[in-house]
């Protein structure tokens, strides 16, 4: 087992006996390397009770190199690119290999509600976060809505393969 997948394990183990209120994360069946994230919305927020899914891609140099992370949920955020990726400078420039998983994915979920306008993923969301925040968390709105249909519909997949079996 090399370095990187030894400290997944080590995170891993970490979410298990600390898990944290908001935020669930563990590697994707076997492999180590790639993982599934779920933020709920935190509360008080436009992003309130939405259920957003992450994927984080590990490579060997992790921790010393940053995961790629993706929201697969859609996403209306100033600092998220139209294909989930995340505009977070922990993420690029102020990386350290003293972050871990769960600390990644708190900064994260604060990112929802306290977003970097000044360097934006998504100038439109910017602009109306900025100017216009009613139809910023209008926008928001909808998003949140789309992160039930889509669990529902995950649940219903499920549903079937259990059937199946």
């Amino acid at each position: 087992m090399n370095s990187a997948a030894k400290r997944l394990m080590n995170d891993f183990k970490k979410i298990q006996q600390d898990p944290l209120a908001g935020i669930t994360a563990s590697p994707e069946g076997d492999d180590i390397m790639k993982w599934e994230a779920v933020i709920f919305g935190p509360e008080d927020t436009p992003f309130a009770d939405g259920i957003f899914k992450l994927k984080l891609e590990f490579t060997e140099e992790y921790p010393n190199k940053p995961p790629n992370v993706k929201f697969v949920s859609k996403m209306f955020h100033p600092n998220v690119y139209a294909d989930g990726s995340i505009c977070l400078d922990i993420l690029q420039s102020r990386w350290s290999p003293t972050f871990d998983v769960m600390g990644l994915l708190i900064s994260i979920r604060s990112l929802l509600d306290e977003p970097n306008v000044s360097s934006p993923a998504n100038a439109e969301a910017a602009n109306l976060y900025s100017e216009n925040r009613r139809e910023y968390e209008r926008r928001v709105e909808l998003i949140v809505e789309a992160s039930f249909e889509d669990m529902e519909r995950e649940q219903g997949l499920e549903e079937v393969d259990m059937i199946e079996d």
